[in-house]
């Protein structure tokens, strides 16, 4: 089975159809790739850069092309095609959007193996290592004000999750219809707000349910620093957090050790983190008590099982990061059902079409637990109805600054 051909999709659509998330984002972009061959299979993977940089994907996998077209996947194993992909855009693609993009390259590779041997990816990688997995609703920021937070509490609760995550701040809609968004900056004002926004959420959900919470450190203008984080720590931790996900900024990763030192809270991270090599800086002073590697944004699958493997060589536990569109969210649950270490898995909830026409009926949840895919390679699949249905309109997720600023 030859490699004939390896396209890019570029696709725009909905970002949700929660209503609680719809109020920070409407649109996602998304990149999708696929492997083309002479036996008439083809390989589906998704790259997480297409959310954040879409416009670059198509030249860099067009750079990666020859590295593919012609070689014989019986021959040639999936982790050496990724060697060669590494290795040759060694001077930038190390880490970052290099191989981020390798990753959806890869995670193609693995779909159209899985397809060719009609088993799931886990299989390959391993077989699985769990029975199911808990799962939560990643619910982006903490819609205010905190009548309008329970609601959205109930809203997952009603999908069946048995967890939840909420940001840091505040995100609140004027009667004007102008957007509102708030972070506490000083230690005291802001271990006041978390403390009470989680006591809240605590007594509102009781104590059976799991209550996550994230900084969103470096996606936001101010960044808190140690000080910050620690007081803020300090007010959450008589409620019983199954993680606080992203208290620092990435650039910091020793105050990430001391904070993980001084706090009973577990401390989570990494979706900013590609490479192996660049989350060994984080995992071998346990700035994470819980990575989040993402099986669309790490690098590939494989580089997502060697980050859990460190992880786990640490005694560390990981939670998946997923935010990618519908093929990254089933590369993300391949990679947490191979992973030994995998304690939980983000969720989008009410996710929109981008995942559910891709995604169809391969996830599957009950008692709010994810239980493993049971479709051959990732149990994906893009249609040409979906594609004329969300023609890329161009534009990704970006941190706005003076000059360029996100309005959808």
């Amino acid at each position: 089975m030859k490699i004939t051909d390896v396209r890019t999709v570029l696709l725009t659509g909905p970002s949700t159809n929660d209503p609680f998330l719809s109020e920070s984002r409407k649109l996602r972009s998304a990149a999708y790739i696929e492997i083309h061959t002479d036996a008439g299979l083809v390989g589906l993977g998704e790259t997480y850069a297409g959310y954040f940089f879409p416009e670059g994907v198509p030249a860099a996998v067009e750079f990666f092309k020859p590295i593919l077209v012609g070689q014989d996947l019986d021959v040639t194993p999936i982790a050496e095609l990724w060697r060669r992909m590494y290795h040759c855009a060694n001077f930038w693609a190390r880490v970052g959007f290099g191989v981020i993009v390798i990753n959806g390259i890869e995670a193609a590779l693995w779909d159209l193996k899985g397809k060719a041997h009609q088993v799931p990816v886990y299989e390959l990688l391993g077989g699985l290592k769990h029975e199911s997995l808990p799962a939560y609703a990643t619910g982006g920021p903490s819609n205010y004000p905190l009548d309008k937070l329970a609601k959205k509490a109930d809203f997952y609760l009603s999908l069946g999750f048995r967890g939840f995550k909420v940001g840091a701040g505040s995100l609140e809609v004027k009667a004007d219809g102008s957007v509102e968004s708030y972070i506490p900056m000083r230690p005291a004002e802001a271990a006041d707000f978390e403390g009470q926004k989680i006591r809240f959420l605590r007594e509102h959900v009781g104590r059976d349910i799991n209550v996550m919470l994230d900084g969103h450190m470096g996606n936001n203008d101010q960044t808190w620093d140690l000080g910050i984080a620690q007081a803020v720590l300090k007010a959450v931790e008589p409620f019983d957090l199954f993680f606080f996900e992203e208290p620092l900024h990435y650039t910091d990763p020793w105050s990430y050790a001391e904070l993980a030192r001084s706090t009973s809270v577990p401390i989570a991270g990494g979706e900013c983190l590609t490479a192996a090599f660049e989350w060994r800086v984080f995992v071998d002073q346990d700035s994470f008590d819980i990575g989040q590697p993402d099986a669309a944004f790490t690098g590939g699958i494989l580089e997502s099982l060697r980050v859990a493997a460190m992880l786990e060589a640490r005694g560390r536990k990981i939670a998946t990061h997923s935010w990618a569109s519908g093929g990254g969210f089933m590369q993300n649950l391949h990679f947490g059902f191979s992973a030994p270490n995998t304690v939980m898995l983000e969720i989008a909830p009410a996710f929109g079409p981008l995942h559910s026409e891709v995604v169809g009926d391969s996830f599957r949840m009950k008692d709010g637990r994810v239980l493993p895919p049971e479709g051959v390679g990732l149990g994906i699949r893009l249609t040409e109805a979906t594609k004329a249905k969300f023609p890329f309109r161009g534009g990704g997720e970006f941190n706005s600054v003076p000059g360029k600023i996100l309005v959808d």
